[in-house]
């Protein structure tokens, strides 16, 4: 087997559905929700101001787990952005991305 074909399928695995990223990042956003109600139904549309109701302090305690949890570094820029689920997913995949 080439060292391309191994490589693509290394890609392709380390590669994670939205249905994965959201239950990894379920138990993490569950330690600074007060919506347990709304947790329950995170889906990709879950803000997590206006929906889970985790103040905007603890939002960067979200952004802390985050980054340890998939081993990554998320900038200022982005930071500001992860405002919701889909958002959130968005950035952990394109810095997965960059660590390929």
């Amino acid at each position: 087997m080439s060292m391309h074909v191994l490589y693509l399928r290394n890609i392709k695995t380390t590669k994670m559905s939205n249905e994965e990223l959201i239950a990894k990042l379920k138990p993490i956003v569950a330690n600074y929700a007060q919506d347990k109600e709304a947790l329950e139904k995170i889906n990709p549309q879950t803000d997590f101001i206006n929906d889970l109701k985790i103040n905007s302090a603890n939002l960067v305690d979200v952004v802390l787990d985050v980054e340890e949890e998939f081993d990554i570094v998320v900038d200022n820029e982005s930071m500001e952005k992860m405002l919701n689920v889909q958002a959130a997913m968005e950035i952990i995949a394109a810095k997965l991305a960059e660590k390929e």
